[in-house]
């Protein structure tokens, strides 16, 4: 018997139709979401190419613009399938195409269901990183005059003030690198001279932060130079001052931002995946009520549609069976290409 079997008439065949019709051109605005959110989600990621270690991040936004796309081409064809459905001459043209569409709309639906899962699995790796990326940039801060690295320092400044945080851990990651150029340095200042002197690489390394660490919010002048000298500053100790300089990493700042935007992307294509199950199932039922006509001739005549032709049980014992006899055809082959070149 049938799953899900339904009577239609005419009245219930127009209806379907009609509401399915509806239904896919909210699934190809879903699916211009989607593509929007790719462009979207490619820019914010280029934008910031700079802190990223690598390309790998760029495979998501790639394949919602990609998924995007097929989903407006493929829901708009289908919404003009139903459309036709209840012209008899326009159905027995489009009828051929049926089966391989809602194939094919079982097989988008999978890809849906994997770019999902990177969605949420992708952060890790986005996570990583970032981690690296931001090591990078900060090391590479004062090369101003150096090729590839001429914007690092406005890039890596514009992500310290817009996501307002300092550093990759935290600020002291500054306290270990040399991020003033050697060309803003006075080599003849016996104090440059004996900081540069005093460390085993050569590097003039401070306790100081750049400007864009500085928290506007702070009711006093923005300490950046001598961080933990309390002596140097009035009325000041560097462990109480929480104001003064954004204390959390931009590592966990911008990973929080990519990562609510990824989320918030699954979120969506999660509902587009309900919503492309809907057009598969509704068009399902459609094709077998129109299948099912006593008299094609006669609109007003009544008809059975169903989502399964035979029970869930009965058809994935069918499904396996098919499967186990590929899988014995294949043996089959294997052994009579063996046999031939034993020969």
């Amino acid at each position: 018997m049938p799953f899900m079997l339904v009577k239609f008439n005419l009245q219930k065949r127009v209806k379907l139709a009609q509401g399915l019709w509806m239904l896919y051109w909210v699934s190809v605005i879903a699916g211009i979401i989607i593509f929007s959110l790719g462009i979207f989600f490619k820019i914010e990621l280029r934008k910031r190419s700079e802190i990223m270690d690598n390309s790998e991040s760029h495979l998501v936004p790639n394949l919602l613009i990609l998924v995007g796309m097929v989903a407006c081409g493929a829901n708009a064809f289908g919404g003009k399938m139903c459309h036709d459905s209840l012209d008899p001459i326009k159905f027995s043209k489009l009828k051929p195409m049926l089966k391989p569409y809602m194939l094919f709309c079982c097989g988008f639906n999978v890809v849906l269901v994997v770019v999902v899962l990177l969605c949420f699995l992708m952060q890790f790796s986005v996570y990583l990183t970032l981690a690296e990326g931001l090591k990078n940039a900060i090391r590479f801060y004062k090369d101003t005059d150096t090729p590839g690295r001429c914007f690092m320092k406005r890039t890596l400044d514009m992500t310290q003030i817009e996501f307002r945080c300092c550093g990759n851990n935290n600020f002291r990651d500054w306290f270990e690198v040399q991020w003033i150029s050697n060309r803003y340095l006075d080599m003849s200042n016996d104090m440059v001279k004996d900081r540069v002197l005093s460390n085993v690489e050569g590097k003039y390394l401070m306790d100081s932060v750049p400007f864009s660490c500085c928290n506007p919010g702070s009711p006093r002048p923005c300490i950046q130079h001598h961080l933990t000298n309390n002596s140097a500053h009035y009325d000041y100790d560097h462990r109480t001052e929480e104001l003064n300089i954004w204390n959390q990493g931009c590592r966990e700042s911008v990973f929080s931002y990519y990562s609510n935007i990824m989320t918030s992307i699954g979120v969506v294509v999660i509902i587009t995946i309900i919503l492309e199950s809907l057009d598969v199932a509704g068009l399902k039922f459609l094709s077998t009520t129109l299948e099912t006509m006593a008299d094609p001739e006669n609109p007003e005549c009544e008809s059975e549609g169903w989502l399964l032709e035979k029970g869930v049980k009965e058809t994935f014992a069918d499904m396996l069976a098919k499967l186990k006899t590929l899988g014995r055809a294949n043996q089959v082959e294997e052994a009579g290409d063996a046999a031939e070149a034993a020969t």
